[in-house]
């Protein structure tokens, strides 16, 4: 009984465009918890039992939450769902990972580095070269990059399909863009391939997200830009990171300019509020000195 529900919860959330993977991972598991007992309807003993598993307060107070919200959609239609309360492991909240916003000579350095990857003259260091440059002139998510098949560079842009809200959108693309871009898909029409995917490995297949991820740690490391294996350093989502306060210290000082760019930087970054773009949005020296300039302004009277 419990299994079908779930089922059902989860496939409401799906067709509201949520991949809601780990979710459904989480309610199955739970499921399959309060079943091993017997239970046909959720009791709140068996979820703070189940939720108290978990290693961490964060992640036991996630596990609340999620079948918290199954709770109460089920017990809307049943009130023998009991509805656990959410302040059962205090409120853990959640910590903001500094990000780094890469310099112009770091991302030259990395960009150096991946074109030396070995082997020499593979599709290798061609590809990871590629791929960490359109990154950072477009600010697209790394598996964006990697779900783009060789049809999506159309005229008008970058077609990126059933991005994480499950929409597809245009992202326009510099003309230096396009020539780097046309100067890979040269080197990699010499690669015997049957792959649609856009960016290859050097054996012509697709590259998995694991090893774009593993790879990148190493050529950080080789252009001094992290500490060795365990050591804490500059990650590859933080690129995304780097274009969206990039684009920021290019706009306009006056408010309303910053308002309208506000809106279109969330816009083009995929975001479903504009307060999940200020979570991407780091300090720098020239974002500061711009506050510093308007505070001076609104001290003096005038406006800015």
């Amino acid at each position: 009984m419990l299994s079908e529900a779930v089922n059902r919860h989860i496939e409401l959330y799906r067709s509201m465009g949520f991949k809601y993977k780990v979710q459904a991972y989480m309610l199955h598991s739970f499921a399959n918890f309060a079943q091993s007992r017997s239970e046909k309807f959720i009791r709140t003993d068996t979820v703070v039992e189940w939720a108290g598993c978990a290693p961490s307060v964060r992640q036991r107070h996630d596990r609340l939450l999620i079948i918290r919200r199954l709770a109460c959609a089920l017990n809307a239609e049943d009130n023998r769902h009991q509805v656990p309360p959410t302040g059962v492991f205090g409120r853990a909240r959640k910590s903001r990972r500094t990000c780094h916003i890469f310099t112009a000579d770091e991302i030259e350095r990395l960009l150096r580095a991946a074109s030396h990857l070995t082997p020499p003259g593979s599709m290798r260091p061609v590809t990871y070269t590629a791929l960490l440059s359109l990154i950072v002139c477009t600010g697209l998510r790394v598996s964006e990059a990697l779900k783009l098949e060789l049809s999506d560079l159309t005229e008008a842009g970058l077609l990126i399909r059933a991005t994480k809200f499950q929409k597809n959108c245009l992202v326009p693309l510099h003309e230096s863009a396009r020539r780097e871009l046309q100067r890979y898909l040269a080197a990699r029409s010499r690669i015997a391939t049957t792959s649609s995917t856009l960016f290859i490995s050097q054996w012509g297949t697709a590259l998995p997200y694991p090893t774009v991820n593993a790879t990148y740690l190493y050529l950080a490391r080789s252009a001094g830009l992290r500490g060795g294996p365990g050591l804490g350093g500059c990650r590859i989502q933080d690129l995304r990171h780097t274009f969206a306060v990039r684009s920021l210290e290019q706009c306009a000082g006056d408010r309303k300019a910053i308002a309208r760019h506000m809106v279109a930087l969330s816009t083009y970054l995929g975001h479903a509020h504009v307060s999940d773009t200020y979570w991407y949005l780091q300090a720098t020296p020239k974002l500061l000195g711009d506050v510093a300039i308007a505070a001076e302004a609104l001290h003096r009277g005038g406006e800015r």
